[in-house]
């Protein structure tokens, strides 16, 4: 009796043990990289730091370079890339480095491959995928991003040669009906299938449906719209079976629109975006790198410091990941010139320091003076 007891009890432990082992299979994820993905997503969410955004095409580091009288050919590109990259101690306040695909296989005037200068500084390299947008028909001037095509090789060779995260912007606008469901769900589609296959590259996805500040809506359309689009863009993510952990999120803070009157402050900037965070984005996400939008530097620190310190429960990293409130001082003092390098590295690294105290809710203000200030909105953003 005791033998047959002690089997029945051994079936039954077998048959638990089964049951469990088919349910981690089916819960363990298809990407073969999906341990690396987690991992590299926790790296980039690291807290003090964020993302330099230093992804600008050709045609848009040309329009940066105009101002200050710079020519946009290689060489010119490659200096200023340079200056960026070996700042020193670059690694201290910067987790990841968004690049074009020229800067991906760039290399220093010593001839040290961009991608290995940023490694060595403890950053990640990542990689603009998207190939911009083209108009959807019958809409407003809504968009949709192109780049899908030939998207799997493209990964798989980013990251042969590198890079472990990508990048790819969606594009919407409020007025006039905007965002139309017809943008929301087809941009919402693109960004899904881009994210896949990302994954299934071993590149962590940057999910970016950017919500253009343009318009003179009020802060609550803002936040409707963008609680709107962030609810189909998850849905879609799930239906894609994109891997949360091994994903992170880049989206617009909720501000009122460009030409708005009536100015928020960062208080409330802070409690409508993470409300709408709260309401949309699954815990399981690790890291939201937001986008600056258009804002001053000064203004996207002040606004990301007060995300960070705002009473409501924040279960994911909320940090930075931006271009022109990164860069725009830093251009300014570097104006071209090799004797301005040392000069303008101490102002990349200085707003960095202030982006990476925003993080944590530490940053006092201040930092880069009147300069930061300045505002950097262009209407209609492309780059």
């Amino acid at each position: 009796i005791r033998d047959r007891y002690q089997r029945r009890v051994h079936g039954i432990r077998q048959k638990q043990l089964n049951s469990q082992t088919e349910l981690t299979r089916n819960m363990a994820h298809w990407s073969p990289y999906a341990a690396e993905l987690i991992e590299t997503a926790k790296k980039i969410a690291t807290p003090g730091k964020g993302i330099l955004a230093a992804d600008e095409s050709t045609g848009t580091i040309g329009k940066r370079f105009a101002p200050i009288n710079v020519e946009n050919v290689e060489p010119n590109r490659a200096a200023y890339r340079e200056l960026l990259f070996t700042a020193p101690n670059f690694g201290e306040n910067i987790s990841g480095v968004i690049l074009f695909e020229e800067t991906l296989y760039q290399k220093t005037a010593d001839g040290k491959p961009f991608v290995d200068i940023i490694k060595a500084a403890g950053a990640i390299p990542g990689i603009k995928v998207d190939k911009g947008v083209a108009p959807i028909p019958g809409t407003d001037g809504e968009t949709f991003t192109m780049g899908l095509d030939g998207l799997l090789e493209r990964c798989q060779k980013y990251y042969a040669d590198g890079a472990r995260f990508a990048k790819w912007r969606a594009v919407l606008k409020i007025g006039n009906g905007c965002p139309s469901q017809r943008s929301i769900l087809a941009n919402a589609q693109g960004l899904a299938q881009y994210a896949a296959i990302c994954q299934l590259a071993g590149l962590v996805p940057i999910v970016e449906p950017e919500i253009l500040m343009d318009g003179d809506h009020s802060i609550q359309v803002a936040a409707a719209a963008t609680e709107k689009v962030l609810a189909v863009v998850y849905q879609q993510l799930e239906l894609n079976g994109v891997l949360l952990e091994g994903s992170l999120l880049k989206p617009n803070m909720v501000t009122q629109g460009s030409s708005c009157t009536n100015k928020t402050s960062p208080e409330e900037v802070a409690f409508y975006t993470v409300r709408t965070l709260s309401r949309t984005l699954p815990a399981a996400v690790p890291g939201v790198t937001f986008l600056s939008g258009g804002q001053s530097e000064e203004e996207a620190s002040v606004n990301l410091n007060a995300i960070n310190k705002v009473a409501l429960a924040r279960p994911w990293a909320l940090t930075f990941s931006y271009g022109r409130a990164l860069q725009a001082s830093t251009l300014k003092a570097w104006s071209g010139k090799k004797e301005n390098v040392e000069a303008a590295q101490k102002v990349l690294m200085e707003r960095a320091k202030a982006n990476g105290e925003a993080n944590q809710g530490k940053y006092a203000g201040g930092a880069g003076g009147a300069d930061a200030a300045a505002s950097l909105y262009v209407k209609d953003y492309k780059y």
